[in-house]
């Protein structure tokens, strides 16, 4: 058993997954910071000073300074500031993977086209298949010029 499931994870594609997800784990954390430390603090400050991570209803009725205030007591929240910067990485990080794929389509290869499984005879215009010796509509002899 330990054979097969080393022959298993050893395969290419099960290698290029797991390079796969430790990369989009990296990825995610620095689009992370960027939402949070670079793109929210300008839209805040144009906002008024608004911090989007301290926007939150609570639904017990009272009044908190901030979301970790209402969650240190205890209170049900909806953090809808939180939410929005969800969002926003979720946006930047869709823009990233598109590139990326537009990308790598951009360098591939065409595939080869396909050789040609029928012919045109040349008497009637049937499509006949390309190995025919004889039209089957019109039975000319297709190998004599």
């Amino acid at each position: 058993m330990f054979k097969e499931f080393k022959a298993f994870a050893m395969r290419g594609n099960v290698l290029d997954l797991a390079v796969g997800v430790i990369i989009g784990a990296a990825f995610g954390a620095v689009v992370n910071s960027l939402v949070r430390d670079i793109i929210m603090p300008p839209i805040g400050t144009l906002m008024g000073g608004l911090d989007f991570k301290d926007l939150f209803i609570a639904l017990d009725g009272g009044v908190y300074r901030s979301l970790d205030e209402a969650q240190k007591a205890g209170v049900p929240v909806i953090a809808y500031g939180n939410f929005i910067n969800t969002i926003v990485n979720f946006l930047i990080v869709s823009f990233a993977i598109f590139i990326l794929v537009k990308q790598v389509n951009r360098m591939k290869a065409p595939a080869p086209a396909a050789p040609p499984a029928t012919k045109e005879c040349r008497f009637c215009s049937m499509s006949i298949p390309i190995k025919a010796t004889r039209c089957p509509q019109c039975t000319s002899d297709l190998e004599t010029p």
